[in-house]
């Protein structure tokens, strides 16, 4: 059974770790080199935004199996510690959308100067909320090879009140119930407007505040995000991932407001997998501790959607030389 575990989680990849200058923290990075060399000279670089939340550089391992698939089409990928995260400097709840995107451009710069990788041929991939992240990219670098957002929202308000409807609905909970929380939400958001503390964000919620101080603070920087104006700048093409079973975001508005500002021939690819959920798993396995837990230990490759690592394989291998 080890032996199983040990070849099924072994992948076709050197990983180095490495560090990228930065301000005010540097970046503690993995670089994933396709493990055989190519035939075709050096590898692109696929640069990884994380989602929310307290992510390392392979995001538990979660990754993996897509810098693979990316590996095949002829791309390293590189990833990072968020701030604070796995002995990383800095805290990545003191950080803003645009705080987020300069340490993409960081990256940019260290890849444009390492001889084993191609300077000329980088793309990047983002999740959830490195959805409001990767165009800011773009309106800095439009020459990028291309771009794969996997279940990102548009506007940060409209994504927190979805997401309050869909997970209520999903558990039961009555139309009453789901207006009252709406109620709380608009409550929060004069605080926000208005530039309230912590501490009376805690005093007018009383026992129904469930954000920390930092957390609190991290939302007032980012709760304006919308990423609408910035995806009128992408002049890349766009691979877009979105799940059927998704209640965190509304994805019939992202792919209309994608199709609107991203339409353009050959560009905007759009794939939807109708069972998937917002992690791109089938909805019965992230339900299932056990399914979920016996494929990422025994068969980490199928704990994705079908489909899922194949188009993102394709759709590089279409772009490789980013014309």
């Amino acid at each position: 059974m080890l032996a199983i575990i040990l070849y099924q989680n072994s992948y076709q990849l050197n990983e180095k770790s490495i560090t990228i200058s930065h301000q005010p923290n540097n970046l503690d990075a993995i670089l994933a080199m396709p493990r055989h060399p190519l035939a075709d000279g050096k590898p692109g670089v696929v640069i990884f935004i994380h989602g929310d939340g307290p992510i390392n550089a392979t995001h538990g391992g979660f990754y993996r199996p897509i810098w693979e698939a990316l590996a095949r089409s002829g791309f390293a990928s590189l990833s990072w510690n968020k701030p604070g995260v796995g002995g990383a400097p800095g805290n990545w709840l003191q950080q803003s959308m645009d705080d987020r995107a300069d340490e993409v451009v960081a990256a940019i710069h260290w890849i444009k100067g390492q001889p084993q990788l191609d300077g000329q041929r980088i793309a990047l991939w983002a999740a959830s909320q490195g959805g409001w992240v990767m165009p800011k990219v773009a309106v800095r670098y439009p020459d990028l090879c291309f771009m794969i957002a996997v279940s990102p929202a548009i506007n940060w308000l409209q994504q927190g009140r979805y997401n309050t409807i869909a997970s209520m609905k999903q558990q039961g909970r009555s139309q009453h119930e789901i207006d009252m929380e709406l109620k709380r939400d608009r409550q929060v958001l004069s605080l926000l407007n208005n530039n309230a503390s912590f501490e009376q964000y805690q005093k007018t919620q009383g026992d129904a505040a469930d954000f920390t101080a930092e957390r609190w603070h991290f939302v007032h920087k980012n709760y304006r995000a919308d990423a609408t104006q910035d995806l009128s700048a992408i002049r890349s093409p766009v691979f877009l991932a979105l799940g059927g079973k998704d209640i965190n975001v509304d994805i019939n508005n992202t792919e209309q407001i994608y199709r609107q500002y991203l339409n353009r021939a050959n560009k905007l690819e759009i794939k939807r997998y109708p069972q998937a959920t917002h992690s791109m798993l089938e909805k019965s396995t992230e339900e299932s501790f056990v399914k979920s837990g016996y494929k990422g230990l025994f068969f980490p490759r199928t704990i994705f959607y079908p489909g899922f690592l194949q188009d993102q394989q394709q759709f590089s291998w279409q772009h490789r030389d980013c014309q």
